[in-house]
C-alpha cells in the first residue's frame, strides 16, 4: 500500500486551507456588510436635523406654531401658514432630511403664488418633534398633523389636499390611500424603500431585509381621487423611472409633470407652482 510522504500530505492540506479561506473570508465580509446595513437601517433612511438647527424665525412668513401629539403620545411640532381665501388647505409632508425650517421658501410659494393655506410638520426626531423616526411612527405623525389641521380649519380631514416630497410622498400616499383626500400631490417620490435600496446597493439582497417598507406602489392603487405628480428628469437620487412606475399604478384622474433639468434637491420652477394653482382651481 502506497502512502504519500508527509511533506506531500502537508502541502495538500495547506492548499485546501488556502482555498477554504479564499472562499470563507469574502462570504463572512459580505454577511458582515448585510448585518451592518440592517443594524443601521433607520440612520440610512432618516437624516433629521433636530432643534435648534435651522432658522426658526423666517423673514416674511406669517405662521403659527402647531403643537400636537401622535397616537402613542409623542409630542410633535409644525408650522401653519393660513390664507384668507385659500384655494386649498394643504398638508405638506417633507423629505427625509433637515426639518421644517429648510422648507420656508416652499411655504412662501404655496401661500403667495398658489394661494393655499398650508401646514408643514416635523416627523418624530426632526426639529422640535420628540422621539426617533421609524416608518410606523412617521405615518402616525402625519395622521396627527392632519387631524390638527382639520380642526384648525374647521373642515373634514378628507377635504385636505395631501402633498409630499421624496420620502414625504410615501407618507402622503399612505394617508390618501387609507383615508381619502381632496387631492394627492407628489414631488420626486418613489415606489418603495426596498426598490430604492436595490437601486443604491444592486449587489446586496436588500429587498427582503428592509423593515421600513414605505410601499407606495401597493398603496397608491387604493387611492381614488385627483393626482398631480411631478419629477425632475435629471433627478440623481430618485430615478424618474421610479416616479413613472408609481404614477402608472395610480388610478385616474391623474397627471404627470416632467420638470426639465431639475435634480432632486433643486428649487422647483415657478411654472410648477402656476400648474399647481391651476390644479387646485379644477378640483371639485
Amino acid at each position: 500500500m502506497e502512502t504519500q510522504p508527509p511533506t506531500t500530505r502537508a502541502a495538500g492540506l495547506s492548499k485546501r486551507r488556502l482555498w477554504w479561506r479564499l472562499f470563507l473570508y469574502p462570504v463572512l465580509f459580505f454577511v458582515a456588510v448585510v448585518i451592518t446595513l440592517m443594524w443601521l437601517e433607520e440612520s440610512l433612511i432618516f437624516f433629521p436635523s433636530p432643534y435648534p438647527e435651522g432658522d426658526w424665525e423666517p423673514w416674511g412668513l406669517v405662521l403659527e406654531d402647531a403643537h400636537f401629539q401622535a397616537a402613542d403620545g409623542t409630542k410633535l411640532h409644525g408650522w401653519y401658514v393660513p390664507h384668507d381665501k385659500p384655494r386649498a388647505v394643504v398638508l405638506f409632508c417633507h423629505g427625509n432630511a433637515g426639518n421644517i425650517t429648510h422648507r420656508a421658501g416652499m411655504l412662501e410659494s404655496m401661500h403667495d403664488r398658489v394661494g393655499a393655506s398650508v401646514m408643514i410638520f416635523d416627523y418624530r426626531g426632526y426639529g422640535r418633534s420628540e422621539g426617533k423616526p421609524k416608518e410606523k411612527g412617521v405615518l402616525a405623525d402625519a395622521r396627527a398633523a392632519r387631524a390638527w389641521l382639520a380642526e384648525r380649519e374647521g373642515i373634514d380631514e378628507r377635504e385636505i389636499v395631501v402633498m409630499g416630497r421624496s420620502l414625504g410622498g410615501a407618507v402622503a400616499v399612505d394617508l390618501a390611500a387609507a383615508d381619502g383626500a381632496r387631492a394627492l400631490v407628489l414631488e420626486g417620490t418613489f415606489t418603495s424603500i426596498p426598490d430604492m435600496a436595490a437601486h443604491i446597493y444592486p449587489w446586496l439582497p436588500v429587498r427582503p431585509l428592509i423593515r421600513n417598507r414605505f410601499d407606495s406602489l401597493t398603496k397608491i392603487r387604493r387611492y381614488r381621487g385627483p393626482l398631480l405628480q411631478s419629477h425632475g428628469d435629471t433627478d440623481t437620487i430618485v430615478p424618474i423611472a421610479s416616479g413613472r412606475k408609481l404614477f402608472d399604478a395610480a388610478n385616474e384622474p391623474k397627471e404627470f409633470v416632467t420638470l426639465r433639468g431639475v435634480d432632486h434637491n433643486d428649487w422647483l420652477p415657478e411654472s410648477y407652482y402656476d400648474r399647481l394653482r391651476e390644479f387646485f382651481d379644477a378640483l371639485p
